[in-house]
């Protein structure tokens, strides 16, 4: 079993030379108040790359740090490369398809995230989008849930969710976002070029994101709770989405 924290760089060179050497940096954790020369230098480059920086106290860094060396700074790397929104869309039109992606709001779990990737491949997804902030990025665990799909299924982290469902809308997606009080999924037409938005189980997709969906859809309940898990919730939307693309 791989360890999470095989991606986990600590100290000032190492997290300088990572930026530098073009590895994909997922979050930087900074000692806070320190702005000394090298920190400054680090945080240059993490801004280059649009990484997210989080400053914690000197008690996260040491909690977090294997080698107790950490010199104020922890960098996460990601497993894997993230690909670009329009790779998707040139994936779509390769295979002469209507472009089919998910789009993930407050996915924290790394578990959920894998299986989510693993049937997006299944289902012929062209790409899974994941924010910045509030999200669980490309790990180890991640990969390996994935059980092999992330070489095959483009991963992209953007900045603004609505705005990149905005950008989207101009290429002709719409979106239909899956709520519990949206019309039940079998009553509404999820062919064409479409983004399918999941949300995590605990708070599902935020209010902003929400207003930016098209349409709602429900996935009928016949027992005890009132949800399903997000990877779950997921894979039987996706399903329905490859059920009427045959159909039509």
């Amino acid at each position: 079993m791989r360890n999470e924290n095989e991606n986990l760089i600590e100290g000032r060179n190492a997290v300088l030379e990572a930026f530098r050497s073009g590895k994909t940096i997922d979050k930087l954790m900074v000692l806070d108040g320190c702005q000394d020369g090298p920190v400054r230098t680090i945080l240059r480059e993490a801004k280059k790359q649009d990484t997210l920086v989080q400053f914690v106290s000197k008690e996260r860094l040491t909690q977090i740090s294997e080698t107790g060396k950490h010199q104020g700074v922890v960098a996460y790397m990601a497993a894997y490369a993230y690909a670009e929104v329009e790779d998707m869309l040139a994936l779509a039109r390769e295979k002469g398809e209507d472009p089919f992606l998910i789009l993930l709001d407050n996915i924290e779990d790394p578990h959920n995230l894998g299986a989510i990737i693993r049937t997006a491949n299944q289902a012929g997804v062209h790409g899974v989008i994941i924010p910045k902030r509030r999200a669980v990025g490309l790990t180890a665990t991640v990969a390996r849930t994935s059980a092999g799909a992330l070489n095959y299924t483009p991963v992209a982290k953007v900045t603004n969710l609505t705005r990149t469902m905005e950008e989207l809308k101009k290429e002709g997606l719409w979106f239909v976002c899956a709520d519990m009080g949206g019309e039940q999924m079998y009553r509404l037409n999820l062919t064409g070029p479409i983004g399918l938005v999941i949300g995590s189980e605990g708070e599902g997709v935020s209010r902003l994101v929400k207003e930016n969906c098209d349409l709602t859809a429900s996935i009928p309940m016949k027992g005890d709770i009132d949800s399903l898990n997000a990877s779950v919730a997921a894979g039987v939307l996706a399903y329905e989405v490859v059920r009427q693309r045959l159909m039509a």
